[in-house]
């Protein structure tokens, strides 16, 4: 899938269904973005980040990434700021913006989405990929479609 029309149609079909096949479309958002790694996040009463589906995430890591706080971590900050957040290399970063842990991943590469619709918060996306990368603008725009799609279909 390497056009936007097809995944854009691909994701629309998961969320047709009564109960969305979370796991089906965190893996159809992966392929699209030559990902290894993903994970989709939303946004409980408490307003804490609960995961809802991963690919890719190391065993032991499930418990550290299943409940973010708003402004922790890639996710946390993304839903925080509304707005994307990138990261070219996961393993050498020193913003602070990435915890710890997060290396553990292995993945380097990395970009978290909010969930927004009509400006409020559903939770966030996150896709990584096992190498440096740049996310383009038009890659970054897709990813904020998605999350817009995801959110309303949450809404």
């Amino acid at each position: 899938m390497n056009n936007s029309k097809e995944i854009i149609a691909a994701i629309e079909t998961q969320l047709s269904k009564d109960t969305p096949n979370w796991d089906a479309l965190l893996k159809i958002t992966l392929e699209h973005f030559d990902c290894s790694t993903g994970t989709l996040h939303f946004l409980d009463k408490d307003a804490l980040l609960q995961l809802q589906s991963q690919i890719g995430i190391p065993e032991f890591l499930i418990p550290k990434l299943s409940t973010i706080p708003i402004g922790k971590g890639m996710a946390g900050i993304a839903a925080e700021r509304r707005k994307p957040v990138e990261m070219c290399n996961l393993q050498t970063d020193d913003s602070g913006v990435a915890r710890p842990s997060a290396k553990d991943t292995k993945v380097e590469g990395s970009l978290a989405a909010p969930l927004l619709f009509n400006e409020k918060l559903y939770g966030t996306i996150g896709i990584a990929k096992p190498v440096p990368y740049d996310f383009t603008a038009p890659e970054i725009d897709l990813l904020m479609q998605i999350g817009e799609l995801i959110s309303k279909k949450l809404s």
